[in-house]
């Protein structure tokens, strides 16, 4: 993700923080220019239009700021920023438990309305479009009913209860995956709702659709059929030879989702890590490399391959780092060819629907939304 410093001494800051942690400024995120700017008490004025904090700022601790005169006003929306309203349902004010849950999911939301806005991904909202993008963040913990998470008819639903690390990681163990957080669940499902909107029915479906299946299967294969064969059986013998992970080979719609979460994990890592100065040298790495790993700006017009090389270098220097204390491999994932291939689908569709996307929204900024 981008390094978000401080527009008055330059210290790294972040998504979190509504002060700068070296000089006390007051800042917060905004989105257009995907950088923190310093935020008086009534606000602050850029390109004549006064922004203010989102009014999430005391339920959340929401740092971004949204246009004081644009929302969704008949809804109940007005002043939050954009990420935040497209949060559809959330716990009752008395819930305080389930709120504690909502704070670091929320900003893992913020997280990833972030580089899907960065990417030039079309958000559409939900209040502005029947079956566009929204979010219910509901605790099964307190409710006492099971949440499910999934997507549905453009609505992502997210048990707050993955937020308790103990929870989420007996989860994982119990599933046995090799990776299970919640920023990870929220690019999973965004997944979903992509594939419907950019490859089934968008203005790229018909060019689409048919390599779509023929990479990942035909989608109109019974998914209750599949949940039911999956959970009995399991995945195929031989499913790393195909697949990036044993959930992507339950049905064609997973196998997608798993590979657009992938790409996002892969996309934005490298972005941290370019921010952040580093490079691998062919001279001093110790072990055989063919060049220099030097992540580049943007990997928009390149090919797929180019991104996977970099990553393979730098998931492997991660997965070291991690070893060295005794943690799990930060991407414990190998990528065989058919997936580069999946891979690639995804990253053609995400750059060719950016450029199409050329709306601009007051919320996010021009070449959004669309």
């Amino acid at each position: 993700m981008h390094a978000l410093s401080c527009p008055v001494c330059n210290a790294l800051s972040g998504f979190v923080p509504r002060q700068c942690p070296q000089c006390g400024t007051a800042v917060g995120v905004h989105l257009p220019s995907r950088s923190l700017v310093v935020v008086a008490e009534d606000g602050v004025l850029i390109d004549g239009r006064r922004w203010v904090y989102c009014a999430n700022r005391t339920r959340t601790g929401c740092n971004w700021v949204t246009p004081a005169e644009v929302g969704p006003e008949s809804i109940g929306l007005r002043g939050r920023c954009f990420p935040c309203s497209l949060v559809r349902r959330q716990p009752d004010p008395d819930d305080t438990i389930a709120l504690e849950k909502l704070n670091s999911t929320t900003r893992d939301l913020r997280m990833l309305v972030y580089q899907l806005v960065d990417l030039g991904l079309p958000v559409e909202p939900f209040w502005r479009t029947d079956g566009g993008l929204a979010f219910d963040l509901l605790s099964s913990q307190t409710t006492g009913r099971p949440v499910t998470i999934g997507h549905a008819n453009g609505v992502i639903t997210i048990d707050l209860a993955e937020s308790l690390d103990a929870h989420r990681e007996r989860l994982r163990v119990d599933l046995g995956e090799a990776y299970r957080t919640m920023l990870g669940h929220f690019r999973h499902e965004v997944g979903h709702y992509f594939e419907h909107h950019l490859v089934e029915t968008g203005d790229g479906a018909t060019e689409y659709l048919d390599e779509a299946r023929e990479l990942f299967g035909d989608e109109r294969a019974s998914y209750t059929d599949a949940i039911d064969r999956h959970y009995t059986y399991g995945p195929p013998r031989n499913w790393r030879d195909s697949f990036i992970s044993e959930y992507a080979t339950m049905h064609p719609w997973e196998d997608f989702a798993e590979c657009f979460a992938h790409y996002l994990h892969i996309t934005g890592t490298i972005d941290t890590a370019r921010e952040s100065g580093l490079m691998l040298s062919s001279a001093q790495v110790v072990f055989t490399m063919d060049r220099d790993i030097v992540p580049l700006q943007s990997y928009a017009d390149e090919p797929i391959e180019r991104l996977l090389y970099d990553w393979k270098w730098l998931s492997t220097m991660f997965n070291r780092v991690n070893g060295a204390m005794g943690a799990r491999p930060l991407y414990p994932f190998e990528i065989p060819r058919p997936v580069v291939r999946k891979l690639g689908f995804v990253h053609r569709v995400i750059r060719e629907s950016a450029k199409r996307a050329r709306t601009v929204d007051p919320l996010v900024g021009a070449g959004a939304v669309g």
